[in-house]
């Protein structure tokens, strides 16, 4: 899918103070600093304090964003909030957000796909540009999951930390960005949270907080990761008819590791083609990519014009690529 006319002009992110590190996990679960760095590469990761929302964590990352492009409220058009943690089921977060920043112009809505929202995202608010049925639109992914785990179980206590991450598209004759979106919805028993929708109403009023838990099953999230992230960066190359030279990074969802190394192995290229940041922010879903290219990119890793592959998988099952640039 290509998609023209479209640049960003600014990220941000912004992640809790709070962190717990492995260390600190070793008193909460089954577990070590050895076992949990060998099998993840997670070393520590931010957690949202009591009172910390996905709306508060949000707004810093998309005023971030906003600062570095410059941007006034008023001048947004519409704000896209990719999470799987809102502060509640409705109102949506994003207008939460809308009305926190001043944008009063601007519409909003959020967009609910896990690890793969903001991908999704950006490929939703890049078509509002490229139609010019908008002239701003900010796109943010974000999400507070740790509000979700069950500490006691190590497949899941060691692997997610909080944080949100945002840009800011506009026009930009003459850009060309390519998506690959994609889903295998047979996967959705294998990572769910249950008790947190209509499934078994009852027995979530009954005892929501102990229901509204994450549970994965860790082989075969796996082996859809590597499968589905794989497939989707080769086929927005063949698509887009550039070739691994022409790519700068290649920015994966910061889920795992062993998840972004098997990966790199089956498309036979060298470490330093992938930015990771995963062994200091942990697993945080949608605001995973996000937070990633905005810490390569004021860390001048990663600059204006460079050309990016994004590539992203999750619940659902769900995965995407976007090539884009910068």
């Amino acid at each position: 899918m290509k998609v023209k006319d479209v640049g960003i002009t600014g990220w941000g992110s912004c992640v809790p103070e709070g962190v717990v590190t492995n260390l600190e996990l070793e008193g909460m679960v089954s577990t070590s600093d050895d076992w949990i760095r060998d099998r993840t590469g997670i070393i520590k990761r931010h957690v949202a304090c009591r009172g910390e929302k996905t709306s508060n964590l949000s707004i810093s990352a998309l005023q971030n964003a906003m600062s570095l492009a410059k941007v006034e409220p008023d001048e947004i058009d519409l704000i896209i909030v990719a999470t799987s943690s809102p502060d509640m089921l409705f109102p949506a977060t994003s207008c939460i957000v809308q009305d926190a920043i001043g944008a009063k112009n601007a519409a909003a809505f959020d967009l609910s796909l896990a690890c793969s929202g903001f991908v999704y995202a950006l490929c939703v608010g890049a078509q509002f540009i490229q139609s010019k049925a908008y002239k701003c639109v900010a796109v943010i992914g974000a999400d507070i999951l740790t509000r979700f785990i069950d500490w006691s179980d190590r497949k899941t206590a060691i692997l997610f930390g909080d944080g949100a991450g945002a840009c800011i598209l506009k026009n930009m004759p003459g850009n060309e960005w390519w998506f690959f979106l994609g889903s295998d919805g047979s996967g959705a028993e294998h990572l769910k949270i249950t008790g947190s929708g209509s499934t078994d109403p009852g027995q979530r009023s009954a005892n929501q907080k102990k229901l509204s838990i994450i549970e994965m099953n860790g082989q075969e999230v796996f082996k859809f990761a590597v499968r589905s992230m794989v497939q989707s960066v080769k086929n927005v190359l063949e698509e887009s008819n550039l070739s691994y030279d022409d790519i700068s990074k290649i920015v994966p969802h910061q889920a795992n590791k062993r998840i972004i190394e098997s990966v790199r192995k089956h498309l036979k290229l060298e470490g330093d083609k992938f930015y990771v940041n995963v062994e200091r922010f942990g697993n945080t879903s949608a605001a995973s990519i996000p937070i990633a290219i905005d810490e390569a990119y004021r860390s001048g890793v990663l600059k204006t014009g460079d050309k990016v592959v994004l590539a992203a998988f999750g619940a659902g099952f769900a995965f995407g690529s976007g090539l884009i640039s910068l």
